[in-house]
């Protein structure tokens, strides 16, 4: 089970661009792409809350905003990090099977995951309003095995957040950070950390494959 934003893609311009266009229409100033790269991991709702301090009257409206700017330019420079198409190919091939969880939107998730001709290679896509709580509430990951038949002990959550982690966490599956992306560890622990996804995909191919054999 992976996470998208900050592990498979580097989607960081693009949420800053419709977060700015937000503000603009409060009069406020443009934040920088790292100060709303510290915003993102739990949901679009969370971001647009915090890169709006003290609007929350009409923050909803904002949110609804900021989605819509969003979809308008999400793919203008979002791009994979290195080594995910050629790695997820490889997890395929060696017999993985391969989930996307999110806490973005589902149809989101999928437009992207198409985009970058991805979307073959997953066996289910769970976007954040795929089930009633989301990312770190550990029922996503529960539903996303209970639809591929896999127990916890055969699982693995792939993140570069702590709410992936406190999510494998209390879903009782072993985790794996990926240091380089957007997120933060932010005091959780992981099974495995790797910088780069190259690195994460030689692991599990490996001939003793993290458990899978």
């Amino acid at each position: 089970m992976l996470d998208l934003d900050g592990t498979l893609l580097d989607t960081r311009h693009d949420l800053a661009t419709a977060v700015n266009a937000v503000r603009a229409g409060y009069g406020l100033r443009p934040l920088s792409v790292g100060t709303v790269t510290r915003y993102v991991g739990d949901g679009l709702a969370e971001l647009v809350q915090r890169a709006l301090p003290g609007r929350d009257d009409d923050w909803p409206e904002a949110v609804e905003r900021c989605r819509r700017l969003y979809r308008r330019h999400m793919l203008d420079r979002t791009a994979p990090y290195p080594g995910v198409i050629a790695g997820l190919r490889r997890l395929k091939k060696a017999g993985y099977r391969l989930a996307l969880v999110s806490n973005k939107p589902a149809a989101a998730c999928r437009r992207l995951l198409r985009h970058f001709g991805l979307a073959r290679l997953f066996d289910r896509i769970a976007g954040g309003d795929s089930t009633e709580r989301r990312k770190p509430h550990p029922e996503p990951l529960r539903v996303t095995m209970r639809a591929l038949g896999f127990r916890p002990a055969e699982s693995w959550m792939i993140g570069d957040h702590r709410t992936d982690l406190e999510t494998a966490r209390r879903a009782g599956v072993r985790s794996v950070f990926l240091s380089r992306g957007m997120g933060r560890r932010g005091g959780q622990r992981s099974h495995r950390t790797f910088a780069r996804f190259s690195e994460l995909t030689d692991y599990f191919t490996r001939p003793h494959a993290a458990g899978k054999r």
